[in-house]
């Protein structure tokens, strides 16, 4: 090798070397946003208010004061009102708070197939990860039961729930809207039936189950109404959203949790189809996974943190109803999102039924 050519050789190693850390820093990292990256330009946020969208505001705080990107807010979300904006071609919400079931029905429709090359999303709970979103917080379905009834014989898990003889009492469910996919699950196997091969047939076996609980079953409507239910004692075994049964047991609630198959639940974050600055939205959904972001919506919320490095400082009953530990995670049930979005209009129908007394 000549001199000449060595030179060269040696210019084209370095030139490769000194371009690694370049790329390496290409690569996303939950939370980090450059400074200035987004001078100039305006995100709106869509979520569904109050606390929960006060405190996502709060977690993306450092995001918009590095990044120097205008962040509005909108809401609530309508997936009525999304569906017109994309048919319109004129869409102006660039990140959007769902619930659990919409980025699955309208993945690659009405959000987007999410390009995860631009998302750091290692800290995630397994398994919580979509097509078309990730998650925005965790909570979950619990078992209350109620320590006077029970005593030294508790429910461990929901199949407990469906057994009367053994377990009588009066339970009370969540009527507020729309079916809760795993419930239905958890009486399906409460009958003898297998979750993971359900057939349609099989949705009325499970909500046969929950009629079988019997006339003096209550449907709650609203959560504060669930967190009544316990606080009053009026109940013996109530199905509620972790929040509501943290605050109940704040409030002197004599109720325990069964924490087997919770039932996991999380919004959904996602971008939708034919926003204008898709990279802004990606790094506004990157930063709101981060660490600290995460742990700052837990603090103002009480919902449980997706990143799983996230530390927030909350008080002891607080940590105690938080799903993100190895153990809640080994515990939690995850309800079969495919099925209940391709059979969701028939569920739909025959919990409507149930809940009209038919």
């Amino acid at each position: 090798m000549t001199m000449k050519n060595f030179a060269r050789a040696f210019a084209l190693t370095m030139t490769c070397a000194l371009a690694l850390p370049a790329f390496a820093q290409d690569k996303p990292v939950a939370g980090e946003v450059k400074e200035g990256s987004l001078k100039g330009k305006t995100l709106t946020f869509v979520s569904y208010g109050g606390i929960y969208q006060d405190g996502q505001v709060a977690a993306l705080q450092d995001f918009v004061t590095k990044s120097g990107v205008t962040l509005l807010n909108d809401g609530p979300t309508e997936i009525a009102k999304l569906k017109a904006q994309v048919d319109a071609g004129n869409v102006t919400w660039d990140v959007v708070d769902t619930a659990d079931l919409p980025p699955y029905v309208h993945c690659g429709t009405l959000f987007q197939k999410l390009d995860l090359s631009k998302l750091d999303v290692s800290k995630i709970p397994p398994g919580q990860v979509g097509e078309c979103s990730v998650p925005a917080m965790n909570y979950g379905v619990v078992l209350m039961y109620k320590n006077e009834t029970y005593k030294d014989n508790p429910p461990k898990n929901w199949v407990d729930f469906f057994d009367t003889e053994k377990f009588p009492g009066i339970r009370a469910i969540d009527g507020s809207g729309d079916p809760t996919g795993g419930l239905i699950e958890q009486a399906f196997k409460a009958s003898g039936g297998d979750p993971r091969a359900m057939t349609p047939d099989d949705i009325e076996k499970g909500i046969q189950k929950l009629r079988d609980l019997g006339p003096d079953t209550i449907y709650w409507k609203t959560g504060a109404e669930s967190q009544q239910l316990a606080e009053s004692g009026e109940a013996d075994m109530v199905m509620m959203w972790t929040g509501r049964a943290m605050t109940a047991v704040k409030n002197g609630a004599a109720y325990t949790p069964v924490w087997q198959d919770w039932l996991v639940v999380m919004d959904q974050m996602t971008i939708p189809v034919g926003v204008k600055d898709t990279d802004a939205a990606y790094a506004l959904l990157n930063a709101y996974l981060g660490a600290n972001a995460q742990a700052i919506l837990t603090e103002k919320t009480s919902y449980t943190p997706i990143n799983l490095d996230a530390k927030p400082k909350v008080d002891d009953v607080t940590a105690a109803f938080l799903t993100s530990t190895p153990e809640r995670i080994g515990q939690g049930y995850q309800q079969n999102i495919p099925f209940w979005v391709k059979n969701f209009d028939l569920a739909a129908e025959k919990w409507s039924a149930l809940l009209s007394g038919n």
